[in-house]
């Protein structure tokens, strides 16, 4: 079993993969990152909780089982990306830098973005928040929050043997998948079910897509750096 936590960081990117890599090697892995300012809390009108996502992997076969979420309504770099696209969100989102309700991505940049499910959203996120503390990410002076991340992994042998934990997930989940479907639903899929499927996709295909606009700005980033 071990018990980690780490601050005085940055991005750490996709939380997924690392605890694939935890998963693939026969471990269960729970991860937390309280963020920089991002989320503004219900009734506030400025950001000051992360985006703080949550990530549990649990070993499996063929592929691990993967959640990973965010807390925030949006992802910041999702609402940074279409900022820059000059795209438009849906109601309930974000706020604008004075607080106010906003569709617009480029002031929702400028503002924060709420919560996922009210309430309910903003104590996951909260509690993530505080879990960082135990990786040392304090506001010193008030300042602003560090990255605080917390990765939780043992052994589930500790508990049951591991090929009967595999064995009794695959067998949760199938039947999940065996449910009787709404009319018009082709599948129940699973968690991370898609992103392995879009993985193996892109290998077969050697290639994937990107906005015309960010790949310009790619290219003219890498002018600029010759």
């Amino acid at each position: 079993m071990a018990l980690i936590g780490a601050h005085n960081s940055w991005f750490s990117g996709r939380n997924a993969y690392y605890l694939e890599r935890i998963a693939r090697a026969g471990f269960v892995g729970i991860h937390t990152v309280g963020a920089t300012p991002f989320v503004v809390p219900p009734g506030a009108k400025q950001r000051f909780l992360g985006t703080n996502p949550i990530a549990i992997a649990l070993p499996g076969d063929p592929d691990p089982f993967m959640f990973d979420m965010g807390t925030a309504a949006m992802m910041s770099g999702e609402v940074l990306l279409k900022s820059y696209l000059g795209e438009t969100l849906p109601d309930g989102i974000g706020v604008d830098a004075a607080g106010l309700p906003t569709n617009s991505a480029a002031e929702m940049a400028k503002g924060g973005v709420l919560p996922f499910a009210g309430h309910k959203g903003f104590g996951l996120s909260l509690a993530i928040q505080a879990l960082g503390l135990l990786g040392g990410a304090q506001a010193p002076g008030g300042g602003e929050i560090d990255r605080g991340f917390l990765f939780i992994v043992f052994d589930p042998g500790l508990l049951i043997p591991r090929e009967r934990f595999k064995a009794e997930l695959a067998d949760l989940i199938s039947r999940i998948k065996s449910l009787p479907k709404q009319p018009g639903v082709e599948e129940i899929r699973i968690p991370s079910e898609r992103g392995y499927r879009e993985r193996e996709e892109r290998r077969s295909a050697g290639c994937f897509t990107i906005d015309r606009p960010v790949y310009d700005r790619l290219v003219n980033l890498g002018r600029r750096n010759r």
